[in-house]
């Protein structure tokens, strides 16, 4: 079991991962927002990620079909994280891995999206 820690840039996001391994691979997604937030998204159960900040200390974003909520720190902009529901309706976060600790973002496997298209 690996357990990464991230947050935002402040410190006022903060939050942990519990892994099975290292993470290897990201994905990204050319859609209108995770194109220009810069998103490198890597996907967890809700079961894993312990948020250490109150949902009230978050700011969120949604649009199109608002059922995904673009999570960031209202201080310093930040969006470390994205909450929605997963294939079977169980929650799920993608974790925006640019702000985790310790991932070496150079070695990880890229997997591009087209959601552009979606």
């Amino acid at each position: 079991m690996t357990t990464y820690t991230g947050g935002c840039h402040c410190g006022r996001v903060a939050f942990d991962i519990e892994t099975e391994g290292p993470i290897t691979k990201a994905m990204e997604c050319n859609c209108s927002i995770c194109s220009k937030r810069g998103y490198l998204l890597a996907f967890f159960p809700a079961a894993r990620v312990h948020m250490h900040t109150p949902d009230s200390h978050l700011s969120t974003y949604t649009f199109n079909k608002q059922v995904i909520q673009h999570r960031f720190c209202p201080v310093c902009g930040v969006a470390s994280f994205i909450q929605g529901k997963g294939h079977q309706g169980s929650g799920m976060y993608a974790i925006n891995v640019r702000c985790l600790d310790g991932v070496d973002l150079h070695a990880l496997k890229i997997e591009p999206f087209d959601g552009r298209s979606r």
